[in-house]
């Protein structure tokens, strides 16, 4: 149980953010539901919260801003007293082939990815050491770990995401620190139900367990991480992709 821990979830609106948060919550943390540009979505978010028993806040923060996210975690700090769990969900996609790539989406998906996650493992670390404790979580990507045709700038923000994770782990373990990324394979979300079933079943044929992912295959793995059943875990990438990574 989390009873009395604060979690910060960015990129909560949807998809595995909002299942994340709504993990955290029914397993007894206060949840701060972090969005950007989805304001309704973030508030209904909160009142599913709610509604089943939690208890948290929705916060619009655009995490590829370095000195908003300051401003964010300052006064979470300030409003809830601590951050005990950080989860590191924001993320966008610009998909295009590398020959047709354009530098303004490399760097849109680079800075929301990979920046944003620093940007908020910077400020929070001061908040962490002094704690002497915290759980960072960062999500990745399968095509942070295989790579992906058509997604050069996602892929790389990903990667990074894992080269940062381990670089965070190793500075801040002495104090009672972990740092862990999840790489999500194919996972049912708003974005894949837009796909036609024949992309679908192509991608299924790529996976050994044969079936796509749900979201709260993500968020359990987020839980175990956030839990002291994991305490003794850190710098780690677990992969929960179907066995797509094999």
């Amino acid at each position: 149980m989390l009873t009395g821990k604060v979690a910060l979830v960015t990129g909560a609106s949807r998809g595995i953010g909002s299942a994340i948060a709504k993990s955290l919550a029914r397993e007894g943390a206060f949840v701060i539901v972090n969005y950007n540009g989805s304001k309704e979505k973030a508030e209904a978010v909160v009142s599913e919260i709610k509604a089943a028993g939690g208890d948290g806040v929705s916060l619009q923060c655009d995490v590829s801003d370095f000195t908003a996210c300051g401003a964010m975690i300052e006064n979470c700090i300030k409003e809830y007293g601590h951050i005990d769990i950080l989860v590191n969900n924001a993320g966008i996609t610009r998909d295009n082939l590398l020959m047709k790539m354009s530098e303004e989406d490399f760097d849109a998906v680079l800075n929301t990815n990979l920046k944003g996650a620093f940007n908020t493992i910077r400020h929070m670390s001061r908040y962490f050491l002094k704690q002497r404790a915290g759980s960072i979580i960062n999500i990745s990507s399968v095509s942070g770990v295989i790579g992906n045709a058509g997604q050069a700038n996602y892929s790389a923000s990903k990667a990074g995401v894992i080269g940062l994770t381990k670089s965070v782990a190793r500075e801040l373990s002495k104090r009672g620190i972990t740092c862990n990324a999840v790489a999500p394979g194919f996972i049912e979300t708003e974005m894949t139900e837009q796909m036609p079933e024949s992309a679908k079943e192509a991608v299924k044929q790529q996976i050994p367990l044969q079936r796509t992912g749900k979201v709260e295959d993500i968020a359990e793995t987020v839980i175990f991480l956030a839990s002291e059943k994991a305490s003794y875990i850190t710098g780690q990438v677990i992969s929960v992709d179907g066995g797509m990574s094999i």
